[in-house]
């Protein structure tokens, strides 16, 4: 998996799902560190009440554009403007462009070739052309959705199961955290099936940047690890000066 320090992460508000938000910012931090988050809209919509509070909980930034003529958003473009004012930067490593429209393809293209690294993040309906414009696309429907306040969760099946434990995740603060290990170990662990403590709580920093490891009565990682032996197997690498954990 690449590893990436300077994360974009752009929204078409109006070509995704709000339920998904949170799913896909856990799903990009684990190519690494998440640095612009920002989601573009007609905020002044009766259909998009239900993002503010779900922008405030993520930390999300609302970028507004209105509407120049009735029946046609003009989102796409802001998006645009604003993701090549942030490549001039020379800041970014890599952009992250959550929607399902066509129309993103030419910046998706523009970015690849400026040697940034690419992921697009939609439904299964997204055009090919987008799709193949990026190094790597998201499948929407592979990440589980969450509850909304003022809308109930969107769901489907393959993600029903990683909705149940982020439910009780929600219910018991310690089951968020197996939550979050068992995350991360599914996507960094090595030929063995193993996963490198200290990856998985670089992940989990930056997905709950809250995260300390004493608020659960521990002194580090490992310790807590260490503590649910049905839940993981433990080794010590070959060097014997690094832990690693894998799921049971």
């Amino acid at each position: 998996m690449k590893d990436l320090e300077h994360i974009a992460l752009l929204i078409d508000a109006d070509n995704t799902q709000i339920g998904k938000l949170e799913g896909v910012i856990q799903e990009i931090s684990k190519h690494g560190r998440i640095v612009a988050k920002r989601a573009y809209a007609n905020w002044s919509k009766t259909a998009l009440k239900n993002w503010e509070g779900e922008l405030k909980r993520l930390a999300i930034k609302p970028e507004q554009q209105f509407d120049y003529v009735v029946g046609k958003n003009a989102t796409d473009i802001a998006l645009v403007i604003d993701a090549m004012k942030l490549l001039n930067t020379g800041l970014y490593d890599c952009f992250a462009l959550v929607s399902s429209d066509s129309d993103y393809t030419p910046l998706a293209i523009t970015l690849h070739e400026s040697g940034t690294y690419v992921m697009g993040v939609g439904e299964k309906k997204t055009p090919e052309s987008f799709i193949n414009s990026c190094d790597e696309f998201i499948l929407l429907e592979n990440i589980a959705p969450t509850k909304v306040k003022g809308k109930p969760a969107a769901s489907d099946q393959s993600g029903k199961s990683a909705e149940k434990a982020q439910k009780s995740a929600k219910n018991d603060p310690m089951q968020e955290i197996h939550y979050l290990l068992k995350s991360a170990w599914y996507s960094y662990q090595d030929d063995d099936g193993f996963a490198y403590n200290s990856v998985a709580g670089s992940y989990i920093k930056r997905v709950k940047p809250d995260f300390d490891v004493r608020s659960y009565g521990f002194r580090r990682l490992n310790d807590l690890i260490a503590a649910f032996p049905d839940l993981y197997e433990t080794k010590l690498s070959k060097d014997g000066n690094t832990k690693l954990y894998r799921c049971r």
